[in-house]
């Protein structure tokens, strides 16, 4: 029988659903029809371009200056109103749903999604799936504030924003739920499961139905021929996953080389931009998202090969240049891209070295896309469901699926689960070893500080030690300094044999267990491993003695969030 309790929690979880997938949804084609507009009005879209073919030097002009001060606006924007100096994006959107930390601003948030607008309306070379992840985020966020009615649904809230978002912009609502619980919520409990599915399927509603919008590409394909090709589309994975860890290795390379410039911050997504905007002058595919360039790669005859290569290779590298100096975007779309690409360039190869017959380009230009893509987001199910629902084509999605798990394997070796994940390590955020290490890793043993000790001065005596820890009934003291530093603990049993006279401070063993304010619950519990005493003390990073921290503490904190992430991951209604 179905309770009032369980009832009400059912009802709102539903209606979160659907009210954020709709709202979302809404978001999401607002946003990328604004692009579309941006890059036909200033000159980026291929289309734009052929218009203006009889007029050379105003395009050049527009290639060049359009990004260059597109950069620049982005650098301003993000510099006034994003607080953390950066764009936000799907990483953000992991961190609120797995931690109880308060999430970035609204102005934060609708800053970093305008500079996105801007960097994609202009052309950089960045994607628009990390910034509708994100605009989703900030939907399912604003439901926070009713979470003291239902347990965890900030995080499902979330979730079902990024869900609508990626299912309107894919028309792709199964691969939308999959890649919110695998991305962004890590579990499939029922209660999130739910509403989510709710969310992904209105999105999809909202987007198909109503708005009747296009799929993201269309291929003809009748199916795979012939049975050494598998064989093939694993060699494509293994060689896809070494070209997915060298995209992700760069942009973070171009991150960390961007401070060592003497270019001001603000000023930095300008200078790539021109760089952008030159190299654009000879290639004006690596402009913007490259949709067109999305659907001639499985085109028999439309790129050479050598055109395909130098292709992936600028496009690899300027995407890494526009994230890496501060444009605000995704790298979903630059993936997709450098993958068919890749995949087009594999299957053209195979086809001129080996005598064997094939199926033609679309299945390795499909697999390929697929499998750079999926390590660098860490989505595997979600670029395979991505394929089917895009394609329908059964014999296309096992092909992608053979790619996509070699391609995991051999790049989770190389570099990490994705770049995301290896994005949040650099902010002591790690998931590599399971969300119960992610969780208790930003826990703080100080918030278990207890003030119920015994500290004495060095320069007191054994007498008095004994005389304290008899009235109180315990077994140990702390000792301090004249200024209040930690100089070490004495136990009981240790001063049976001393004289009454003989000062603390040359009995004091300060190789015990300590902890200071930066030490997480994780750490805690590690150290406590070989930990004998009542508490261990708490120290300043001046070595004052703060206070203690009882072992019971400890291990009373790690089990209450430990239970908190089981009752998250197995919740019902």
């Amino acid at each position: 029988m179905l309770d009032r309790a369980s009832a009400y929690r059912i009802g709102l979880v539903s209606v979160v659903g659907l009210g954020v997938g709709g709202v979302a949804a809404l978001a999401a084609i607002a946003f990328v029809d604004a692009v579309l507009w941006l890059n036909e009005a200033l000159l980026v879209s291929a289309y734009a371009r052929a218009q203006y073919d009889a007029h050379p030097r105003l395009l050049n002009a527009a290639t060049v200056l359009v990004p260059a001060l597109g950069g620049l606006v982005v650098g301003l924007i993000v510099r006034r109103w994003v607080r953390e100096r950066r764009g936000l994006g799907p990483p953000d959107a992991i961190l609120i749903a797995q931690t109880r930390q308060p999430p970035p601003t609204l102005k934060s948030g609708l800053a970093s999604t305008t500079a996105a607008l801007v960097s994609l309306g202009t052309g950089s070379s960045v994607g628009q799936y990390g910034p509708l992840v994100y605009l989703g985020t900030i939907i399912g966020a604003a439901v926070g504030p009713l979470e003291r009615h239902v347990a965890d649904l900030r995080a499902i809230a979330v979730a079902c924003g990024v869900a609508s978002a990626i299912a309107t912009a894919f028309n792709a609502p199964i691969a939308g739920l999959v890649f919110a619980h695998e991305v962004i919520l890590r579990h499939y409990s029922l209660r999130a499961f739910a509403p989510v599915a709710v969310a992904a399927a209105t999105g999809h509603v909202v987007a198909n139905v109503v708005f009747e919008r296009p799929a993201l590409f269309r291929v003809a394909f009748e199916g795979v021929r012939f049975g050494h090709e598998f064989l093939l589309f694993a060699l494509l994975g293994v060689l896809c996953a070494g070209l997915a860890a060298g995209f992700m290795a760069l942009i973070l390379l171009a991150g960390r080389a961007a401070p060592r410039t003497r270019v001001p911050p603000w000023l930095r997504p300008a200078a790539a931009g021109l760089v952008l905007g030159l190299v654009a002058l000879e290639l004006p595919e690596v402009l913007g998202i490259g949709k067109e360039t999305l659907r001639f790669a499985t085109i028999e005859g439309a790129f050479t090969m050598p055109e395909l290569a130098v292709l992936v290779t600028a496009k690899l590298t300027l995407t890494a240049l526009c994230v890496g100096f501060g444009f605000v975007g995704g790298v979903f779309s630059p993936a997709l891209l450098i993958g068919i690409l890749f995949g087009a360039l594999f299957g053209m190869g195979v086809a001129e070295a080996l005598p064997a017959a094939q199926s033609g380009v679309v299945p390795y230009a499909i697999c390929g896309m697929m499998a750079v893509t999926s390590p660098v987001i860490g989505a595997p199910l979600t670029t395979i469901l991505i394929v089917f629902e895009l394609t329908r084509n059964y014999d296309l999605t096992i092909a992608a699926m053979v790619a996509v798990v070699f391609s995991n394997l051999v790049a989770y070796r190389l570099f990490g689960r994705s770049l995301f994940d290896v994005q949040l390590r650099g902010r002591s955020f790690d998931l590599s070893l399971g969300r119960d290490k992610a969780i208790l890793g930003l826990r703080r043993v100080s918030d278990f500080r207890s003030g119920d000790f015994i500290a004495l001065g060095a320069d007191e005596r054994v007498e008095t030690l004994v005389r304290r820890l008899k009235t109180s009934g315990r077994a140990e003291a702390l000792v301090t300094d004249r200024d209040g530093r930690y100089r070490g603990l004495v136990r009981l049993q240790d001063v049976l044999d001393e004289p009454g006279t003989t000062r603390l401070a040359d009995l004091a063993r300060a190789d015990g267990v300590t902890f200071d304010e930066r030490t997480t619950l994780w750490e805690a519990m590690t150290q406590l491993r070989d930990f004998i005493g009542e508490a261990a003390p708490l120290i300043g990073s001046d070595g004052r003695l703060l206070g203690v921290v009882p072992e019971g503490a400890v291990i009373g904190g790690y089990m209450e969030a430990v239970h908190d992430l089981r009752r998250e991951e197995n919740a019902g209604a």
